[in-house]
């Protein structure tokens, strides 16, 4: 069952509205993404100005969660109690996602038109894929849908390589290149990654919710991809097994 399903079932209980924000806390962090996407774009502030205003109200769900989790945890079964703290984790990473946007968002106010068109161009690639990313994380929470969670981890190298492009390109340059500007640029950059590293947690929290095993702890220890190790044990466990799991879209 998927949680806006299990919210609905009781919308005034604190496990229904925990689950609620950490809902909300992606679509605004995938809004906040969108955002930046289109201020990078079209350097105009009113687009700034929604970042920002959606990190301080991530700000907001991260504290009232910290508030209630723990007496929720303890009124609920343990599917319920794993489910909570899974909210929890993942609105810490969208917390910090929210930071290193309105992070970036603070750069281009800086740079204003001084930003480079090429460097914009690969700015908007990368916040583009995070949006994506983001757009996969809810609907893998809201559906409990692995495979929605697995396209999350493919996304990230991507994010990867346009970063690295940016890097090579500004050391290519030398001196001649403006320094202000390319520490601007390769810090957004940078900041970028690091969202994606975010969005990367969330969806291994997901894997974990739905599979019950702890994906980054196989990462670590083989060398098969995420998604194969992911999807191996779920193949020798009947579905019934793990009531809500959806493999597939």
């Amino acid at each position: 069952m998927a949680s806006g399903e299990l919210a609905r079932m009781d919308p005034g209980s604190a496990y229904a509205g925990i689950l609620d924000r950490a809902v909300r806390a992606l679509l605004l962090t995938q809004g906040a993404a969108a955002s930046l996407a289109d201020a990078l774009a079209s350097k105009t502030a009113v687009h700034l100005d929604a970042v920002d205003r959606a990190e301080a109200e991530l700000d907001r769900i991260d504290r009232e969660i910290d508030t209630t989790v723990a007496s929720a945890v303890a009124e609920s079964s343990p599917r319920q109690a794993r489910e909570l703290l899974t909210a929890m984790k993942i609105v810490i990473d969208l917390e910090r996602i929210g930071d290193l946007l309105a992070s970036v968002a603070a750069c281009a106010r800086a740079l204003k038109q001084r930003l480079d068109t090429e460097d914009a161009g690969e700015l908007i690639r990368m916040t583009a894929i995070l949006e994506r990313m983001l757009a996969d994380a809810y609907d893998a929470f809201e559906e409990r849908n692995l495979e929605r969670a697995i396209s999350v981890l493919r996304m990230d190298s991507d994010i990867d390589r346009h970063r690295n492009l940016l890097l090579i390109r500004h050391l290519e340059q030398g001196p001649a290149h403006t320094p202000h500007e390319s520490v601007h640029v390769l810090f957004m950059a940078q900041a970028l990654e690091r969202a994606g590293d975010h969005v990367k947690n969330v969806a291994e929290e997901i894997c974990h919710l739905v599979s019950g095993r702890t994906l980054r702890h196989l990462l670590q220890s083989e060398t098969k991809p995420g998604e194969q190790m992911c999807l191996e044990p779920l193949g020798r466990q009947p579905l019934g097994d793990e009531p809500g799991l959806v493999v597939g879209s």
